[in-house]
C-alpha cells in the first residue's frame, strides 16, 4: 500500500463513461421528441434520466471506494484541484455570456431601437429599463429587489458562512460541528429554492412577468433560472457529502471532495450577488 501511494493512481478501464453517454443521448433524443410532440418522447427522456442516476451512483461510488481505500495521494489530489478549478472557470464563462447578453440589450440594442433614427419603426417606443421591448404591449410589473430577492441574498450569504464553519469542524476533526453546520447549509439552500419557486409563481400569476415577457422576462428567467438550477445541483452535492460525513468519510488532511463542493457553493453565492445587483437592483 505504501508503494502504491507513492505512484500516480490510474484507474482500471471502466464502462461508466459509455453508460453516461448513453444516458445523455437518450435524454437529448427524448427532449427533442417531446418538444416536437412525438409520442414516446417523455418515456425516452425518463429512461435517459434513470440511466443517468444509475451511472452517477455507480461511478461516484467507485470513486468514493478508491478514495476511502487510500488510492489517491497528493499528486492525484492536485489533479483534482486543477480539474475543479477549470470546471468552475467554465461556469464563470457560462454566466459571463448571459450577463453579456443582458448588458448588450440594455446598453446597445434597446437604446438603439428607441433613438430618433428608428422612430419610423417604433414611433411610440421610448427606452427606459426595465422594458419588455417595443413590440410587447401587455403591462407587467418588474421584480423588485427588496423582499424575497433581498431575503434570498441573506440566505445564500449565510449558507456560505455555515459551510465555512462546517469546513472548520472537519479540519479540527470535530464531527458533530461538521455535521450540524453542514445540515444547516443544506437547509438554507432548500429554503432559497423554495422562496425562488414562490417568487416565480407570484411573477406569473400576479405580475404578468413570464418567460415570454419580451427581453426583460427572457433575461430575468434565463439568469435566475439557470442560477437556481446550479443551486439545486449544489444542494444535491452537499446532501451527498453530508451522507458521507455521517458515515465517517473524510479526514482533516484528506477531504478534497468536501472542498470541491464548497468551492462550487461559494461560486454560486458570488454569482447570486452579481444577479441581485444587475438583474434585481439596477
Amino acid at each position: 500500500m505504501s508503494q502504491q501511494a507513492q505512484r500516480y493512481f490510474v484507474p482500471q478501464p471502466s464502462h461508466w463513461p459509455i453508460v453516461g453517454s448513453t444516458a445523455l443521448l437518450s435524454m437529448a433524443a427524448g427532449a427533442t421528441l417531446t418538444i416536437n410532440g412525438v409520442t414516446g418522447g417523455g418515456a425516452v427522456l425518463g429512461l435517459g434520466l434513470c440511466i443517468l442516476i444509475f451511472m452517477l451512483f455507480g461511478w461516484f461510488g467507485r470513486v468514493i471506494d478508491e478514495s476511502e481505500g487510500g488510492s489517491y495521494n497528493q499528486k492525484v489530489d492536485m489533479s483534482f484541484r486543477w480539474g475543479m478549478s477549470w470546471f468552475i472557470f467554465s461556469e464563470v464563462m457560462f454566466f459571463a455570456a448571459f450577463f453579456g447578453g443582458l448588458f448588450y440589450a440594455r446598453t446597445f440594442a434597446l437604446p438603439w431601437l428607441g433613438d430618433l433614427e428608428h422612430k419610423l419603426i417604433w414611433p411610440d417606443y421610448n427606452y427606459a429599463w426595465p422594458t419588455a421591448g417595443p413590440s410587447f404591449v401587455d403591462p407587467f410589473t418588474p421584480m423588485a429587489a427588496w423582499g424575497i430577492p433581498a431575503l434570498n441574498t441573506l440566505i445564500l450569504l449565510s449558507s456560505g458562512v455555515t459551510l465555512t464553519i462546517a469546513h472548520w469542524g472537519l479540519v479540527q476533526d470535530q464531527r458533530t460541528k461538521l455535521n450540524v453546520w453542514l445540515f444547516i447549509t443544506i437547509a438554507l439552500g432548500v429554503l432559497f429554492l423554495g422562496l425562488q419557486a414562490y417568487e416565480y409563481a407570484h411573477a406569473y400569476q400576479a405580475m404578468n412577468l413570464k418567460l415570454t415577457t419580451g427581453i426583460y422576462g427572457s433575461t430575468f428567467f434565463m439568469l435566475t433560472g439557470f442560477h437556481g438550477f446550479h443551486v439545486t445541483i449544489g444542494a444535491t452535492m452537499l446532501a451527498v457529502i453530508f451522507v458521507r460525513c455521517l458515515k465517517g468519510h473524510f479526514k482533516p488532511n484528506h477531504h478534497f471532495a468536501f472542498e470541491a463542493v464548497a468551492w462550487y457553493w461559494h461560486f454560486v453565492d458570488v454569482v447570486w450577488l452579481f444577479l441581485f445587483i444587475c438583474v434585481y437592483w439596477m
